[in-house]
């Protein structure tokens, strides 16, 4: 029979990476990633919620990434695999055993000033992340600004006598839907999909 070892977590990170490099030169990072459930308790009508702890470790350029990037609080979402791992413990001797995610896939989420953890300095509106270019960021127009503009094709029309507008193309004649064959199960459009 098959078997499947497979985490999906959704989660904010309780600290920053550990950050380790072997002799090697891989690296290693760990992380613990806060996931929490909200619900409605039926009996007393109060909101209760309970928050779960996950230890993520993440090897290789994954590791990499996660050390330049996550901040504690950064909202990321992990693909991994459940892995037990057991030591001997140098004090008293006995076995140890951790459980822990091994990370596959990495997504961070959030804003970027939420993983750059700046109180939000950063995104649109300010010229960080542009590097020493002489881009910037795109600005907003106030409303009383933006209702004056006009493109400079408009400009030009209005010095010349008014004529009325082309009057807009016929709208295609709506064609019912072919009805869909259904072939199973596995037949759904991207609609369907929620990510």
């Amino acid at each position: 029979m098959a078997s499947v070892n497979k985490v999906i977590l959704v989660g904010n990170l309780g600290r920053d990476p550990e950050m380790r490099t072997f002799p090697s030169g891989d690296q290693v990072a760990n992380v613990t990633i806060a996931t929490t459930d909200k619900w409605r308790d039926k009996t007393s009508g109060e909101n209760r919620e309970a928050t779960e702890w996950h230890r993520v470790v993440f090897n290789g350029r994954l590791a990499e990434i996660a050390g330049q990037y996550l901040r504690k609080g950064s909202q990321v979402y992990v693909e991994g695999s459940i892995r037990t791992r057991k030591w001997t413990d140098p004090q008293s001797g006995q076995d140890r055993y951790a459980t822990e995610i091994r990370a596959d896939t990495l997504q961070m989420l959030g804003g970027r000033s939420q993983q750059q953890g700046d109180g939000g300095n950063s995104g649109y509106g300010s010229n960080e992340g542009y590097g020493n270019s002489n881009y910037a960021a795109p600005q907003r127009q106030p409303q009383a600004a933006a209702a004056q503009y006009q493109p400079p094709q408009q400009q030009q029309q209005q010095s010349a006598p008014r004529q009325a507008p082309p009057a807009p193309p016929p709208a295609p004649a709506a064609q019912p839907a072919a009805p869909r064959p259904s072939a199973g199960f596995d037949d759904f459009g991207d609609d369907d999909i929620p990510f």
